[in-house]
């Protein structure tokens, strides 16, 4: 059968899809419509823009001097050549790739657009390997994996510790300032061989690797998802088709989000040069002493699409209220406004949704999705407003969704072009990750938002792995039962780990916010206990109301997989690692707060 989605306007999609119902209750989804459209190679993509419009700002970042530093796709190109070319003499290839230690910068962008452009794999790790890890037992494993041809660090003396971990004869070191150890100035990569580089580029297809990302690794090594040409491309294909207003006016972004992740790496960054646009970097960020930068760049650039996580927009929205003059510049050419990472707390949504109207005069979408770094990431959107935060959308051009009943949830799975081909150097795990029909399986449970019309898009259902039985035999959906706990109680944790695996009731490990944590011991338990009663009272069953809780003073280990780089908790773990914490939970005694 054939379903229309409600249009909003001519800047989104509106879409038509084709549904099947298998005998065991499997749904396959897909639009009808199919991916057409697009360049094999984002090397096409630099070509296209560095000939139709060289003088227009590709990237931008601030000075020492605080003034904005742009490069135009004219010199992105050029620079790219010739750092390619240098990279290409110094011996890197489709077997030894680049590896990127350090954080978003003018010279990162660069060095990825040149490897690209020549075909040299490059690898964006995050840095907390390097400056959290004590122990750098997880980049070890990355350079064992993709064995580079040279590391990249701006900082090198900062990065010395994490140099010296996976240093190796043959491996260069690349730096911007701080040189050691005979390490090779960035600037001197701009004297390469430009003409090498134009040689190379005639070998450069679909098929080429473009980047390996890495996985968190919260449950093992960091896995290195292989993300081509082709995949990628694709991805931002069905990004152009789902958010039109791309194609135009060249979007304007500003963002702060790690490139070593899929979603600003692979989809914000590309989503940009794919459609001539400009990225200016954020060197804030949602933290304190951070934010302050950003907002700073806020009033300086008017974004036409914009991504922050719920902490962030928690921050900003306050900001936004406060000064007319913010809210005005911020919302001039925003087309709409993206959250992901995690859920958003339902009276956040609300806010924003007012004050864009307010400053507007009509609706600004505000929506979130759903992908993966398998995914590329760009999966599953949602472009209808919505009253309630948290629906992830349908289905992407050119994907097939499949729902396989399991467990009393559907499991999502995905195919189609802009999906990895797999994991590097490890066969082993790309052939587990996916199914007998070909389906990438992405661990995650969707609940249809209407059962009776599924163009009406999904909400997240909890990880798959995450979720466990009650003593009764009952599905716990972690991961809706603990978005939930997080919004009911108001700002007074940050985040929580569901607990009671084989008990008789639900349980929390909690991490107190900053607020909390400095309120009065007896006014916080008070606090706490009435706004767990108060969600208690209006959970629906035992599977997802949460009873008891208990604060933990032990900070998450990142070496240890309690958290991943994103800073998101990983359930099985804490579970595992504070089982001592989870038995006094649900047997009681001091510090458990119950009702």
């Amino acid at each position: 059968m054939n379903i229309k989605t409600d249009l909003i306007g001519s800047d989104f999609w509106s879409p038509e899809f084709e549904i099947e119902t298998r005998d065991d209750g499997t749904i396959v989804m897909r639009q009808a419509d199919e991916l057409t459209g697009y360049l094999p190679t984002l090397a096409d993509y630099l070509d296209k823009w560095a000939d139709q419009t060289p003088d227009q700002p590709w990237i931008a970042r601030r000075g020492a001097d605080g003034e904005w530093v742009r490069i135009t796709y004219g010199t992105a190109r050029d620079q790219a050549r010739r750092i390619g070319g240098a990279l290409l003499s110094l011996g890197l290839g489709p077997d030894r790739p680049l590896l990127i230690l350090s954080e978003n910068s003018l010279e990162h962008a660069l060095l990825g657009a040149a490897c690209f452009y020549v075909g040299i794999p490059y690898a964006p790790v995050s840095p907390a390997y390097s400056l959290v890890s004590k122990d750098h037992g997880k980049l070890r494993d990355i350079a064992a994996t993709l064995n580079p041809g040279a590391i990249f660090a701006d900082r090198a003396a900062a990065f010395a510790p994490a140099l010296e971990a996976i240093a190796a004869d043959g491996r260069y070191v690349l730096a911007v300032q701080d040189v050691i150890g005979g390490a090779i100035l960035f600037d001197d990569l701009l004297n390469g061989d430009a003409e090498l580089a134009k040689k190379a580029r005639r070998d450069v297809n679909s098929d080429k690797v473009v980047k390996y990302l890495f996985t968190s690794g919260s449950t093992g090594s960091p896995k290195a998802v292989i993300n081509t040409n082709g995949m990628i491309c694709a991805m931002e294909a069905m990004v152009r088709d789902c958010y039109r207003f791309l194609t135009k006016t060249p979007p304007i972004v500003l963002d702060w989000a790690p490139w070593n992740h899929t979603a600003a790496g692979n989809k914000v960054s590309y989503l940009v040069l794919t459609n001539g646009g400009t990225y200016y970097i954020d060197d804030g960020k949602p933290a304190p002493g951070k934010f302050d930068e950003t907002l700073r760049n806020l009033r300086d650039v008017s974004c036409t699409w914009y991504f922050n996580v719920p902490i962030g927009w928690d921050m900003l929205i306050d900001k936004l209220e406060q000064d007319a003059d913010l809210a005005e510049t911020f919302f001039k050419d925003l087309k709409m406004m993206f959250y992901a990472g995690a859920g958003m707390a339902q009276h956040t949504w609300n806010r924003l949704r007012t004050i864009g109207r307010k400053t507007t005069g009509h609706e600004v979408l505000l929506a979130t999705s759903l992908g993966a770094t398998e995914t590329a990431p760009f999966a599953l959107a949602c472009t209808e407003v919505q009253d309630k935060s948290g629906n992830v959308g349908v289905p992407s051009r050119g994907l097939l969704l499949k729902l396989v009943p399991n467990s009393g949830k559907l499991e999502l799975r995905l195919k189609g072009p802009s999906i990895t081909p797999g994991y590097y150097g490890d066969p082993e795990k790309t052939r587990q990750a996916f199914d007998e029909e070909g389906y990438y399986c992405m661990g995650d449970a969707l609940r249809p938002a209407d059962p009776d019309d599924l163009s009406k898009g999904f909400f997240f259902d909890g990880r798959v792995a995450e979720n466990f039985k009650l003593n009764t035999g009952t599905w716990v959906a972690v991961g809706s039962v603990r978005a939930s706990l997080v919004d009911a109680m108001d700002g007074l944790i940050r985040d929580a780990v569901i607990t009671g695996e084989n008990e008789a009731e639900l349980g929390a490990l909690v991490l107190l916010s900053e607020r909390a944590a400095k309120m009065d011991e007896a006014d916080l338990t008070a606090a706490l206990g009435e706004r767990l009663a108060q969600a208690a009272k209006s959970a629906t069953g035992s599977a997802s109301r949460v009873r008891r809780i208990f604060v933990l003073t032990e900070a998450p280990s990142f070496d240890k997989g309690e958290i991943t780089e994103k800073g998101s908790l990983n359930q099985r773990a804490m579970r595992a690692n504070f089982a001592d914490a989870a038995r006094h939970l649900h047997i009681g005694g001091p510090g458990v707060i119950s009702v």
